[in-house]
């Protein structure tokens, strides 16, 4: 607590409406502060004084933060559409000639635990880089059992014709979510970010048949009180093909609402979930195998749920653990 104090503060209430609510907050490369209300975005300077705000629908919904590329451009995903807006240095633009686009997406009914609303539960996430090939920017959808989502960032290819099934010729590519799931289960859904490592990807499913109503309710219930949500699978993007491939799923894998890591250097995946056996459990896969590598266990003690925040590992390999009773450390001996 030392050395930290209030330098500034951003009062909201002058740019949101009343009937928003911050989704998320993000920086541009080029230093605005970039606001997420439920259905607007606003460019704030560093020293708070000017911001520069553009609204979406007011039918539409936000519920998760953005992605902002080395050429801000910002993605943000309401419950209708998938977007690219542009932060030109002056204003946040939705104009196609500024490289603005949106798109829509599959969306299905509002499940019934953790998850938000019925379109995307996942805050946009950027594939490829540099002289990578294919520029991308990954979610899953908001399908009863969901699509993981693949969406040309910049300039569609020339020649590349829209996929079947998908709604429109922005989307890449898009693939049906198993997770290991049976095949009749209604809910294969996600509330958490794709984890992507160069083409690769992550993805979990979030939902069970029957929770409480309220969200923070069911997200302490998951586990203890109802059996937790299980599956989890692995995707890789061809470039050649511009089309997905699961590379392997665990149907027996809990990840309740915690946002799943992933290590570079030893190529782990880590959720958070609950065993009737065991408890509480961060448990580590290997990234090119689905095989379990590592696992941390908590124990029954409600502490051991991560609710919504996500898994983060020190540099000296210990764990900092964002638990729903506040952070601890938990260390490698």
């Amino acid at each position: 607590s030392k050395g930290i104090k209030i330098d500034r503060i951003l009062d909201t209430k002058e740019f949101l409406e009343s009937n928003e609510h911050i989704e998320g907050v993000s920086m541009t490369y080029d230093g605005k502060i970039i606001v997420v209300g439920t259905h607007s975005l606003t460019a704030v300077d560093r020293d708070f004084k000017k911001y520069v705000t553009t609204q979406f629908d007011n039918d539409e919904f936000i519920s998760n933060s953005i992605a902002v590329d080395e050429n801000n451009g910002i993605y943000v995903a309401s419950d209708k559409y998938m977007r690219k807006v542009v932060w030109t240095g002056k204003k946040l633009s939705q104009d196609e000639k500024d490289g603005a686009w949106k798109s829509e997406y599959e969306i299905g009914e509002q499940p019934p635990s953790v998850k938000v609303g019925t379109g995307t539960g996942s805050t946009p996430t950027l594939m490829g880089f540099g002289s990578d090939e294919d520029k991308l920017v990954v979610i899953t959808d908001g399908a009863d059992r969901m699509n993981i989502v693949a969406f040309w960032r910049d300039e569609i290819p020339a020649g590349f014709k829209q996929k079947t099934g998908t709604k429109s010729r922005r989307i890449a590519d898009q693939a049906p979510v198993t997770a290991g799931r049976p095949k009749n289960a209604k809910w294969i859904q996600s509330e958490q970010s794709v984890v992507i490592k160069n083409y690769g990807a992550f993805v979990v499913n979030n939902i069970v048949d029957k929770a409480p109503e309220d969200r923070m309710v069911g997200v302490i219930a998951l586990g203890p009180v109802i059996a937790p949500p299980l599956g989890a699978e692995r995707f890789e993007w061809n470039t050649k093909t511009h089309s997905w491939k699961s590379v392997w799923t665990r149907g027996d894998v809990s990840s309740i609402s915690m946002v799943p890591s992933m290590s570079s250097s030893s190529d782990i995946v880590f959720v958070n979930g609950y065993y009737d056996k065991t408890g509480w459990e961060i448990t580590g896969m290997d990234w090119n195998t689905g095989k379990t590598v590592y696992k941390s266990k908590f124990g029954f003690d409600n502490f051991g749920n991560g609710a919504y925040a996500i898994i983060q590992f020190l540099p000296n390999g210990d764990m900092l653990f964002n638990s729903i009773g506040g952070p601890f450390r938990v260390t490698g001996k």
